[in-house]
């Protein structure tokens, strides 16, 4: 199962972070082992790290997220772009 990691910008660390089981929701079905990091240096980089199991589905819900993970998106305070790297 190869793990993929996430970067992007939030407007502000503690309401992204308050969305930490949201987004563990959305990521649910292609994904298991989602964790969030920020950056240690106080910055508004953050990263998610999941192992997947479903890289169809991920990468489709990635290139264009069903109307409900966009709001929690907004929500969560999420700044596009999204960077995703993923492990070989």
């Amino acid at each position: 199962m190869p793990k993929v990691v996430l970067t992007h910008k939030v407007v502000e660390i503690e309401r992204w972070l308050k969305g930490k089981e949201e987004r563990a929701a959305a990521f649910a079905p292609y994904a298991t082992d989602v964790t969030d990091y920020v950056a240690m240096d106080g910055s508004n980089e953050i990263a998610v790290t999941a192992d997947i199991h479903d890289m169809e589905g991920a990468q489709a819900m990635l290139a264009n997220p069903p109307a409900e993970v966009t709001a929690q998106m907004d929500s969560h305070g999420v700044v596009p772009p999204i960077v995703a790297y993923v492990e070989r």
